[in-house]
């Protein structure tokens, strides 16, 4: 049979053949999986059970173990320098080893610290801080580059209000679990949150996100894993956006640390600040009634709203310091306005970042909560110096009003939806 006779009529059958073998393939097998917006959101809540058990243990446990509120911050301090050299770092690391490993090893990061957490010793406590905080910025890094990768620009405010909607039962529920759980049993909380690590390492995995999509450069990596910077500062959004970030996240460390620590020195005891923080992180829930709202009234509005609002109520809570009960109940409010920065705050960054320095920009803007890790008790620890933990909550309240400021500058139609250029 001549080579032209063969293909003509063998080549038919085996494409046949192929099909008849394909169409009986399960469905799951026949599709590469297609991320989605619920699969993000999925991890995000996971390691908001992580983070949300440990949120409220690890400050006491801190506290009970260093024995005041300054050497409390000078650990916070200590570990958020530590966590910032290590974020700025990830990006390099993702050059030399596929992202999916680098996420792995976020997860085994949380297991090394509640184990060295689980000891109980000041030296092991501190470690299990840096290790935590490592983890975290590891975690945040590539899931904010698994998203630019597969997330449309105009879904990002969606898929940022679905992350806050999944996270919403762990927040809420987290702290308080995990101050119940650290009276009955100091490691309680620790070994409830590895299990949790575990659960989120085991659901990656499952999802198979692999290394994201690789965009070519036509030049390799620079040798200098700090060199992006460059970058970062020659725009003025980043910085803006990286700003807002922050000063969002320094009130979320004046809420989450010292407010436990104002409770246990006015005699309110240790569990009020957990319960605190669990009733104030169930506003989560509304956080695609929030992301609405912001599409409404535009981003900057939203914003500047938020950040005006915070600020008034962490100097109130300043001003009726001696009133404990009182100074606990406007923070809860002061709250609802940092929930609100968590939903849309994050946008101006986001909507910045080029395509091609995603996992660069996502480094960057990870270091937020190094930053705000350094800069709140680095500033709590000058404020002890010369004046009672209160005035924490109005050194708070200043950087807000500057946050405010800064806004001001924003796009006014940042966020709204872009008009069509198609007909009509």
């Amino acid at each position: 049979m001549s080579p032209a006779a063969w293909t003509t009529r063998c080549v038919p059958a085996k494409i046949d053949r192929t099909i008849m073998a394909f169409r009986y393939l399960p469905l799951h097998l026949r599709h590469s999986p297609t991320t989605r917006v619920r699969d993000f959101a999925l991890l995000t809540g996971f390691e908001a059970a992580v983070r949300g058990v440990l949120i409220s243990a690890m400050p006491l446990a801190v506290y009970a173990s260093l024995g005041s509120a300054a050497t409390t911050s000078l650990a916070y301090f200590v570990a958020g320098i530590v966590s910032l050299l290590w974020g700025l770092t990830v990006p390099w690391i993702t050059g030399h080893l596929p992202r999916r490993w680098v996420y792995t090893l976020g997860c085994v990061m949380y297991l090394g610290g509640m184990a060295l957490a689980i000891t109980g010793s000041p030296a092991a406590v501190i470690f299990a801080l840096m290790l935590n905080a490592m983890a975290t910025v590891t975690i945040f890094v590539c899931l904010n580059a698994y998203v630019l990768d597969y997330i449309e620009r105009a879904d990002l405010a969606r898929n940022q209000s679905v992350q806050m909607l999944y996270a919403a039962t762990p927040w809420a529920v987290g702290p308080m679990l995990g101050v119940w759980l650290r009276s009955h049993w100091p490691p309680a909380p620790f070994l409830l949150a590895g299990f949790f690590a575990l659960c989120l390492l085991a659901i990656f995995w499952w999802l198979r996100l692999g290394n994201g999509k690789q965009i070519t450069r036509a030049r390799g990596p620079a040798p200098n894993p700090f060199a992006y910077l460059g970058k970062f500062f020659g725009q003025w959004r980043l910085i803006a956006g990286w700003s807002f970030a922050v000063i969002r996240s320094c009130g979320w460390w004046v809420y989450v640390v010292y407010l436990p620590i104002f409770c246990i020195e006015a005699g309110l005891g240790d569990k009020v600040g957990g319960v605190a923080l669990s009733v104030s992180n169930g506003l989560l829930f509304v956080a695609p009634a929030i992301a609405r709202h912001a599409r409404k009234v535009g981003v900057r509005r939203s914003v500047r709203r938020a950040f005006a609002g915070c600020a008034v109520a962490m100097l109130a809570a300043a001003l009726f310091a001696p009133l404990p009960w009182a100074t606990v109940v406007i923070l809860m409010l002061s709250s609802g306005f940092l929930v609100t920065l968590d939903v849309v705050g994050g946008l101006p960054f986001l909507m910045a970042v080029k395509p091609s320095q995603r996992t660069e920009m996502s480094a960057v803007y990870s270091s937020f909560r190094d930053v705000s890790g350094i800069v709140t008790p680095g500033v709590a620890f000058l404020v002890l110096l010369v004046a009672p933990l209160p005035g924490i909550f109005a050194a708070c309240a200043a950087g807000m009003a500057l946050a405010w400021g800064i806004a001001g500058r924003l796009h006014p139609r940042l966020g709204a939806p872009r008009p069509s250029r198609g007909g009509g």
